[in-house]
């Protein structure tokens, strides 16, 4: 299998290349200067200036894609449209690191974990931005996509422990009413959904066990 890991160089991007890596997987690092992870083959570009020439060898891409400062967080949907055009068409799965704001908090789905009272402040133009961009995933029809969700509490620094929940479009906790996982077990169920998973046009979710 050959996986490309766009925005490589990233806390998410670079715990998905290791993972990958540790299981075989031929992987190549996108990234926008020089490679810093420990993939040995690299396309070294900025997302936007990707082609579909650039990608059309891959089995899967992950989009680790990240953006927080208020002028740039329109580039979520920006991005994401631009690898969605490149690889329209293709059999290429397209992977994308998603946030847990827009996850559900009802069954009729009509309000989201953003909406809740106890949702900082400060994460909601991201958690929104992330949101559009994740409405407008499921407008297409032409692109293979998964969006992977993590827990509310997104640890970077947390213990790989190697056990998580898989989650669909609602908040799920854990036996210990949490809503955490790690950057490293989420990289692991990034992983495992690249090699094993059907979710085809699908947002799941991940939570620590």
């Amino acid at each position: 299998m050959k996986l490309a890991v766009v925005c490589a160089n990233g806390k998410v991007g670079t715990l998905v290349t290791k993972e990958a890596l540790s299981r075989g997987i031929d992987v190549t690092a996108v990234a926008r200067n020089e490679n810093k992870t420990a993939a040995k083959k690299s396309i070294i570009k900025d997302l936007f200036d990707l082609t579909k020439d650039d990608l059309k060898e891959f089995d899967a891409v992950v989009d680790a894609f990240g953006a927080w400062t208020e002028d740039t967080l329109p580039l979520h949907s920006s991005s994401l449209k631009h690898l969605c055009d490149i690889l329209s068409g293709s059999k290429t799965r397209l992977l994308i690191v998603g946030g847990a704001g827009s996850l559900y908090i009802n069954s009729e789905h009509t309000a989201q974990v953003m909406d809740g009272p106890d949702f900082p402040d400060a994460f909601k133009p991201l958690a929104a931005a992330q949101g559009k961009a994740l409405d407008e995933l499921r407008s297409r029809n032409d692109i293979n996509w998964t969006f992977i969700s993590p827990a509310c509490d997104f640890q970077a620094d947390g213990e790989k422990t190697g056990k998580y929940i898989l989650g669909g479009e609602e908040l799920t906790l854990n036996e210990k009413n949490e809503s955490i996982i790690s950057y490293a077990d989420y990289a692991i169920a990034v992983v495992d959904e690249i090699t094993n998973g059907n979710h085809i046009q699908e947002r799941i979710s991940v939570v620590r066990k």
